[in-house]
């Protein structure tokens, strides 16, 4: 029976840990330690943690896995609306579509306190501990495998910066979520994910999600640092941070105003801020001679929200090597084994890498010119917002000028320069 370690407790460790658990059978080949810096009770009277929007090829992996503990409560997410504007509060264009399968967004503090107590039924041992890096050789001592889950603490850095993945070097936006009831739905589109960008300031975003007390809506601010978006840095709480939210949305996006005024948050965790610096690591650190950790999930690579990647991200990392650490049998979790295994999520996560870093920037000329195209063109407008479920497809014409070029001839019947 191999001995396995994960460190961090959030939607990838616990993803992973249950899936080497399988159903609590008693029959599993691997005895699992998670170690967690907080308890159910604990992490369910903390603070929001994301926004969490799981596109319909995660998901899948968690309906595999029987964690879709949450489809008959959940709202939908059916489509995307995706407007620019500019100040004071004009659209300069909008496009919309449907995805072709449905996402949700289940708050991280219902969804990782219910999977936890869960690892806990299934017989899997977890110790209720914040680590650091000085513990991670004891740890990956005693265990045959020992995985990196979480970045949290300065455990990240114990992995390594990869300068070229890496073109970040500090925040590119500064951040602000608020969970919110009694937000008034879209009247043309409810049930959309709703961006809106406002060149050179920011982004809002406005989803449907479902937290501890029941469906709500998400806000998210994305803001330039140093501009007008850029007021959360004194952490202001939920209430607080709505009552500038709505300041806000009065100026630069009034149909957002109009649904949120009279929305109130839906508890004292509800809002949180920050920033992320976008980064790629070393998968594996050697933490004391012959010792080895391997990272997965956001100690590996994190992306900034804007993109919307994160536990979609980490949802494939824990399939991955969940299949790796299977297919291994008896063979020992080797330096080599680790490689391997990372190799096989970054070719998802890559992706995902490449389209976080092109919406972090103003969007290059074959870009605008999909953007253009999509708001009179409904299958631009639908091949574009359905990558957001799998990156990999930007790969063929998104992320690459000339076959992006290409694709809008084709549907414009004309040059796409013209």
């Amino acid at each position: 029976m191999s001995r396995i370690a994960i460190v961090g407790a959030g939607q990838a460790g616990l993803h992973l840990a249950l899936g080497l658990l399988g159903a609590g059978s008693g029959s599993s080949r691997h005895e699992v330690l998670l170690v967690s810096d907080g308890t159910p009770d604990e992490i369910r009277a903390g603070r929001v943690r994301s926004t969490q929007q799981m596109f319909g090829p995660a998901r899948a992996l968690e309906r595999a896995a029987g964690l879709n503990l949450w489809d008959a409560e959940a709202p939908w997410i059916t489509g995307a609306r995706l407007t620019t504007a500019e100040p004071p509060g004009t659209v300069l264009r909008a496009f919309g579509g449907t995805l072709d399968e449905p996402a949700q967004s289940v708050d991280l503090r219902l969804k990782t306190a219910r999977w936890l107590e869960l690892f806990e039924e299934r017989g899997g041992r977890v110790e209720y501990r914040s680590l650091s890096a000085a513990d991670l050789p004891d740890l990956a001592a005693a265990h045959d495998l020992t995985l990196l889950a979480s970045g949290r603490g300065g455990l990240g850095s114990v992995l390594g910066r990869d300068a070229g993945h890496s073109p970040h070097d500090r925040p590119r936006r500064a951040l602000a979520v608020v969970y919110l009831h009694g937000v008034a739905p879209h009247p043309e589109e409810p049930g959309r994910l709703r961006m809106t960008t406002v060149p050179g300031v920011g982004e809002l975003f406005a989803l449907p999600a479902l937290t501890l007390s029941g469906p709500c809506t998400i806000l998210m601010w994305e803001a330039l640092p140093g501009g007008p978006f850029d007021r959360w840095r004194d952490s202001p709480g939920p209430a607080e941070l709505l009552a500038r939210s709505l300041e806000l949305m009065r100026e630069y996006v009034p149909w957002e105003y109009e649904l949120c005024a009279d929305a109130e948050p839906t508890d004292a965790g509800a809002a949180l801020t920050g920033a992320v610096t976008p980064v790629v690591r070393h998968p594996v650190a050697e933490v004391a001679p012959g010792a080895y950790v391997l990272g997965m999930a956001d100690a590996v690579v994190l992306n900034d929200p804007l993109a919307g990647q994160g536990c979609n991200s980490a949802a494939h990392c824990a399939d991955r090597y969940l299949r790796a650490i299977e297919d291994r049998g008896d063979r020992p979790f080797d330096h080599a084994w680790m490689y391997g295994a990372f190799a096989s999520w970054w070719e998802h996560a890559r992706h995902a890498v490449a389209f976080g870093n092109l919406v972090l920037d103003p969007f290059p000329d074959h870009v605008r010119r999909v953007v253009h195209a999509a708001a009179e063109h409904p299958e631009v407008a639908h091949r574009y917002v359905n990558g957001f479920a799998d990156p990999a497809g930007y790969r063929d014409w998104l992320l690459d000028a000339d076959r992006a070029d290409a694709y809008l001839a084709a549907v414009l019947g004309r040059p796409a320069r013209d």
